[in-house]
């Protein structure tokens, strides 16, 4: 039942590119919306917002409107790039800056360099060791650099600091589902959608959790849903319940 799993996972890209909606830590990701080609991680943020312009990869942050998360899709590596050098300017007048540290964090993470963007995440979070968006976003690039555990320790602290967001409880379960932990990650899709009763990635998610522990009834039950609210987990539906 593992090598399935993942491949259909490549939740590591599939939450980083929803880290691409989120600007402050009231900002979270668009799920739905973060269904990217190869279904790699559904978790997209609303970056962009306040002071904090600067797309993720998939990180933390209240759902914002669509119409942000489209004008956070259209940025390129040039305007990623030039957030950067603004960010750079501040920080080398204000080393510790946290919004700035934030704002570099997220366009390094969109640019793919993961480890960069994960140092300052350390460095924002030894400012303000209470936020639950760089937290969140901090696990999702450690989970896009396979390092699992770690990104399961900074999706709790997410929750931790906030309870409400689905997406940390989403990710969460996602990196335990790569660990093939089974399990334990359905009582974090079951939170989500506790949440948010329409929200498909995990209802999928779940059911293909279900699949993998052998509870065919309750996997197609999740699964069905889940096609109902997005067509593409059709494509789940017929892999783990045969339909």
């Amino acid at each position: 039942m593992k090598s399935p799993i993942l491949s259909l996972l490549s939740l590591a890209t599939l939450l980083l590119t929803t880290e691409c909606a989120r600007t402050t830590e009231a900002e979270r990701p668009v799920t739905s919306a973060a269904r990217n080609v190869g279904r790699e991680t559904a978790i997209a943020r609303a970056a962009d917002t306040a002071g904090t312009a600067s797309t993720i990869v998939s990180a933390s942050v209240a759902p914002t409107s669509p119409t942000t998360v489209e004008a956070a899709a259209r940025k390129t590596t040039t305007d990623y790039k030039a957030e950067i050098r603004s960010a750079d300017a501040i920080l080398k007048s204000t080393p510790r800056n946290f919004d700035a540290l934030l704002t570099r964090a997220k366009a390094k993470s969109h640019l793919k360099d993961y480890a960069d963007a994960i140092a300052d995440y350390n460095a924002a979070l030894r400012l303000k060791p209470t936020n639950a968006e760089a937290y969140y976003n901090r696990g999702l690039n450690r989970l896009k650099l396979k390092q699992y555990s770690p990104s399961i320790s900074d999706f709790t602290k997410a929750i931790k600091y906030n309870p409400e967001d689905k997406e940390a409880y989403f990710g969460r379960g996602a990196a335990k589902m790569q660990m093939f932990n089974f399990k334990s990650a359905i009582p974090d899709f079951t939170k989500a959608l506790a949440l948010d009763s329409n929200y498909a990635d995990a209802y999928e998610y779940r059911g293909i959790s279900y699949s993998s522990i052998n509870k065919p009834n309750e996997a197609r039950a999740d699964l069905e849903k889940a096609a109902q609210l997005n067509p593409d987990a059709a494509k789940s539906l017929r892999r783990y319940a045969g339909k």
